[in-house]
């Protein structure tokens, strides 16, 4: 009764419109997965728990894939515990406030070390925020500011670099063509993704911010006592766990190279890793070992082994001892837990959504409009707008990517020269970007979070006008690109529109009264 229709989206909404309402995302997420499971077994109470634990959690739990990355995980967690308490990340603090003297400065730094670690979304979130919260606090940053710019470098970056998990799992879900090839004809037309580095950039350079955004600055601005601030935050504001130790040990010894060291290490280790799943060292090439690797399993490999690295050259430099390096470990585990819980929750909530069909409804529903030969010129913008809204309800783009891509490669078939598949594979990234950004439930998004240690719903809220904005003009802009089919007229107008959007909101002080709420 509730198979294959739209009541298979239900769970999901649920959970995200709790989640937006009650500033809560765990019961959310809960009460989400307990209604897919009444509506999959017809309300059946036995059959319910059996559903959501068995066929559900453990399932999700048992799943190589996700085990992969819950390992990759809790190892970076323990590095970044470790790069904190040798002293790493304060050096580097301390470093960067010499050469970094500008807000401005801060963020086109956060952008551009995001931009750099385009391997993986995940890497990325972890990364970055580690690396430049020390940093973005001195410059009074607000956290949900720091999650924003790591979550729109993370997904958009990796969806527009060919050397990334994001361009191998793409790459799959492509029968009957080369996917390499046409993933990286499709970057042009990817334009979510390219509005919304546009996006940052115009914010940062017109140092303006709208929405709840905007409170989360003044905040940030307001609310902080600058000599203490000053005094504590190269100890404090960059060592996860704090709340849980007062006064976590920071060895006095640290200098940058223990932070960059350990990050090169991790970013060279998780390449290797990589390409080594993709048979690499068996004779692939470097371009089809990539296409052809185990993300999760080569992240894991990569981590451990720069772990181990990371380890031994504490030791040897003597800023931390082998006891010290043992302790980090699991409070850097602990750290990670938040981001573990609620990763097991969306995964079991997407297990729901399979079940219910979901798929299958979308990809009728995406048939039915390519059937229409009257609306194919519209077809990119509608494919954007459906890809947006399955991965803003199932919180994976990697999954709507597996449903929306084949079903357009069907369409058209495997013609490289028609411009318009080219364009409607792009709106089905772009779209699954977008909606990845807009969900509570996105892992993404989740990782953002963690990263920054900013809390996940006030990441998303403050988060979603911008997604949207950005999303408002890349429908233009596919609706353009689906009549005109050439990128080098479209993508220009795009950028143009969007940092115009951007301006006209500043001029004409849209959601000005947040500063008033601010202030009172």
């Amino acid at each position: 009764m509730f198979v294959d229709t739209f009541w298979s989206l239900l769970p999901p909404l649920i959970a995200i419109a709790l989640a937006l309402i009650t500033k809560e995302v765990y019961s959310s997420l809960f009460i989400g997965i307990v209604v897919g499971g009444l509506l999959f077994t017809g309300f059946s109470p036995e059959g319910t728990i059996q559903h959501v634990f068995v066929d559900g959690m453990i399932a999700q739990l048992s799943d190589s894939w996700n085990v992969g990355i819950l390992i990759f995980l809790v190892v970076l967690g323990s590095m970044v515990m470790l790069m904190n308490r040798a002293g790493g990340s304060a050096a580097f603090g301390k470093w960067a406030v010499e050469h970094v003297k500008t807000k401005a400065g801060a963020q086109l730094a956060t952008v551009l070390l995001g931009v750099l670690i385009f391997i993986d979304d995940y890497f990325n979130c972890l990364t970055v925020g580690s690396v430049m919260m020390p940093l973005t606090d001195k410059h009074r940053i607000s956290r949900e500011k720091l999650s924003y710019l790591i979550d729109a470098t993370a997904a958009p970056v990796c969806i527009i670099a060919p050397i990334s998990s994001w361009a191998a799992a793409v790459t799959g879900f492509v029968d009957g063509a080369n996917g390499l090839t046409l993933f990286v004809r499709a970057i042009p037309y990817n334009f979510y993704a390219l509005l919304t580095i546009a996006m940052m950039l115009t914010l940062t350079f017109a140092d303006f911010d709208f929405g709840p955004m905007k409170l989360a600055e003044l905040s940030a601005k307001v609310n902080v006592d600058a000599d203490d601030y000053d005094k504590s935050y190269l100890n404090m504001a960059s060592i996860p766990g704090a709340v849980d130790q007062p006064h976590p040990p920071v060895s006095q010894k640290g200098k940058v190279i223990h932070l960059v060291l350990p990050i090169v290490l991790l970013i060279a280790s998780c390449i290797i890793g990589m390409i080594y799943t993709g048979g690499f060292f068996e004779g692939e090439s470097f371009i089809d070992a990539f296409s052809n690797s185990d993300a999760s399993v080569g992240l894991v490999y990569g981590s451990v082994v720069a772990l181990i690295i990371t380890i031994i050259f504490y030791l040897a430099t003597r800023v931390m001892s082998f006891s010290e390096c043992m302790n980090a470990i699991p409070e850097g585990f602990k750290s990670m837990v938040p981001a573990i819980l609620i990763l097991t929750f969306a995964w079991t909530l997407k297990a729901m959504t399979d079940s219910l069909g979901a798929a299958t409804f979308v990809a009728g529903v995406v048939e039915g409009i390519a059937d229409n030969t009257a609306l194919m010129s519209l077809l990119p913008a509608f494919v954007f707008i459906v890809g947006a809204f399955l991965a803003f309800a199932t919180g994976t783009s990697w999954g709507t990517f597996g449903i929306l891509i084949p079903i357009v490669v069907n369409v058209f078939g495997s013609d490289m020269g028609n411009e318009l598949m080219i364009i409607a594979i792009s709106a089905c990234m772009a779209g699954a970007v977008c909606g990845d950004h807009c969900s509570p439930i996105s892992d993404t998004t989740i990782m953002a979070s963690a990263g920054a240690q900013c809390k996940h719903i006030s990441h998303v809220s403050t988060q979603l006008p911008y997604a949207l904005t950005a999303a408002a003009v890349s429908v233009v802009a596919y609706i353009l690109a689906g009549f005109i089919r050439n990128w080098f007229i479209c993508l220009p107008i795009g950028l143009i529109l969007m940092v115009c959007t951007i301006l006209v909101i500043k001029k004409t002080g849209l959601f000005q009264n947040v500063k008033d709420k601010a202030a009172a």
